[in-house]
């Protein structure tokens, strides 16, 4: 195959991904009610997490003691970004939840230079900025109201990813750990937590799989199938093959996706206001990526390489 071709292969499949999580918003708003979260998120990662350590009983490679550890670590964090994310797409709109949950991209550098002491460039801050203004006035939608408990939620889960992505590169550093043990040991630990929670809080799991319908059973069967194990073997694939700035660019789309999907599909109705608040969430969100990637390329190599592999995760 060409090489043209292939990277045309490779930036398609990504693209796939990023359509497949902008989706992620609408199918989930479909499925979930506030008593339902849990139980929809503990068979959810129980069937992405045996889908995943089945594939890692395939390739015969143990998982060692450190990845373990860090795995079981970060899936508690990566439990609550999926629970703050879940329940608040139960109380708003699906394009608000993936506008909102996109602030990830300007959190993370914020979050990661706090900790490493690494100042960012100032103009990052002035697209940070356009970003929040962007998401008060979706949010808002012109009617100068108190954001909803949904976007409240979303905006905390978009705060909890940050910490889960900067918290990788702490745990993990230059250790030789495989990313495939890594995501596998975090999803049985999330569906571990998921299935303990939903003994004593909302639906049992035998009353949400028996409020499944055919199309419901369909929608969850790809939100584990595409928006989980689909999604993370492609990104493992394509970061071998490609790199880590143009992954991170392609699956940037996400927020794109989640905005045509929203409101050409779920017809969420957005006032003028709001898509001056899409607009800005966009373009904050996209300078923003653009600012933090060139500024990469003044750090030393080590650091560059921990900040492109932040933007992958």
């Amino acid at each position: 195959m060409t090489a043209p071709l292939s990277r045309f292969r490779v930036d398609l499949l990504l693209l796939l991904v990023a359509a497949s999580w902008g989706s992620t918003y609408l199918v989930a708003k479909q499925l979930v009610t506030p008593d339902s979260v849990v139980a929809l998120l503990a068979v959810r990662m129980l069937l992405a997490g045996a889908l995943m350590a089945a594939i890692v009983a395939a390739r015969r490679h143990r998982v060692t003691a450190a990845e373990l550890r860090a795995g079981v670590i970060l899936g508690v964090v990566l439990a609550s970004v999926f629970a703050f994310e879940t329940f608040g797409i139960a109380h708003t709109s699906a394009t608000n939840a993936g506008l909102i949950i996109s602030l990830t991209i300007v959190f993370t550098p914020l979050l990661d230079s706090a900790v490493s002491g690494r100042r960012l460039p100032g103009r990052f801050f002035l697209a940070a900025l356009i970003a929040i203004i962007g998401v008060a006035l979706l949010a808002s939608n012109g009617t100068f109201q108190r954001p909803s408990l949904g976007d409240f939620l979303i905006l905390i889960a978009a705060i909890v990813r940050a910490i889960h992505v900067t918290s990788m590169f702490k745990l993990t550093g230059n250790k030789p750990m495989d990313s495939l043990h890594l995501t596998t040991v975090q999803l049985l630990t999330c569906a571990t937590i998921f299935s303990a929670a939903s003994l004593f809080y909302g639906d049992p799991i035998p009353h949400f799989l028996a409020g499944l319908d055919p199309r419901r059973a369909v929608m969850f069967v790809y939100l584990v199938v595409a928006c989980t194990v689909f999604a993370f073997l492609v990104q493992t694939w394509a970061v071998r093959r490609t790199s880590p700035s143009r992954v991170s660019l392609l699956l940037g789309t996400e927020p794109v996706w989640a905005v045509i999907i929203g409101i050409t599909i779920a017809r969420d109705f957005v006032t003028v206001t709001g898509y001056l608040g899409i607009a800005l969430i966009l373009a904050g969100t996209a300078w923003g990526r653009s600012i933090e990637q060139r500024h990469q390329t003044t750090l030393a190599p080590r650091e560059r390489q921990e900040l492109q592999a932040a933007s992958v995760g």
